[in-house]
Order: C-alpha cells, then structure tokens, then sequence
C-alpha cells in the first residue's frame, strides 16, 4: 500500500489553499479600500515636493512642519523621501504658525469629490457634513 500521497494529489492541494487565501485576500479587499475620513480643517490643493521642506501649494511657496505627516492613497505614511517627483491632488491642514501639518495624497474617488474649499475663506463660509465627507456652498 502506497502511504505516500501522489504528485496529483499535492498539487490539488496546493491549489485549493491558493484559491481559499485568494478569497481570503479578496474578503478583505472593501477593509483596506475603506473611505478616509478628513477633517473640517482640510482644504484641497495641488502639492509639489521641490525640495523638502519647502514645497510648492497651489502655485506658491510652502513650507512642511517638522511635524507633518503624508498620508498615502492607501492611507499609510510616507516620506518625502519615498514619493516620486511631481505634482500630488491633496487634502491638507495647516499648523498654528501656517506651515503645512497633514496631508493626504487623493485617490481618483477622493479627488472627484467636491466642491471642496481650497483656501480657509471658503471653509468659513461653506457647510461641512462630517459623515458624509460632503461641502455644500451657501
């Protein structure tokens, strides 16, 4: 009597535990896909990394606080070091002193999202829905 499985057998098995952690991966898919939530503070502009810590916002000279943090599109840090040149659709806050705090690098759902106020003017004036992530202008 053979005890040993055969070659066939093992590749059946091999493939039905790579198709059960494929639909292991794909359950979790909607979990890491999940929307982001920006505060009422984040206005929305266009990021270039010159050369850290001063940048680009909407065409002008910035600069990066000490403390800043960069948000990935999928939502993990990053550093300035890390991201490719060019220029990134952002969501951003500012510290006390307006150097720039947070930002989070927009997806395509993200950025297509709007209106949304590029300068602290129309934050004052327009109304934000926290838990829809919606502005709405008066």
């Amino acid at each position: 009597m053979n005890r040993c499985a055969s070659s066939s057998h093992r590749r059946r098995a091999a493939f039905a535990i790579a198709w059960a952690l494929a639909g292991s991966v794909a359950a979790l898919a909607p979990l890491a896909a999940a929307a982001r939530n920006f505060p009422a503070t984040a206005l929305r502009g266009k990021l270039a990394l010159t050369n850290p810590p001063d940048v680009v916002l909407n065409g002008r000279p910035a600069r990066l606080s000490a403390a800043m943090r960069i948000h990935g599109v999928d939502n993990m840090l990053v550093m300035t070091g890390g991201l490719p040149p060019g220029t990134y659709l952002v969501d951003y806050t500012l510290d006390s002193t307006g150097l720039i705090y947070e930002i989070w690098i927009l997806t395509a759902q993200e950025a297509a999202v709007g209106p949304w106020p590029r300068s602290a003017e129309e934050a004052a004036a327009w109304r934000f829905d926290p838990i829809g992530q919606a502005w709405t202008k008066p």
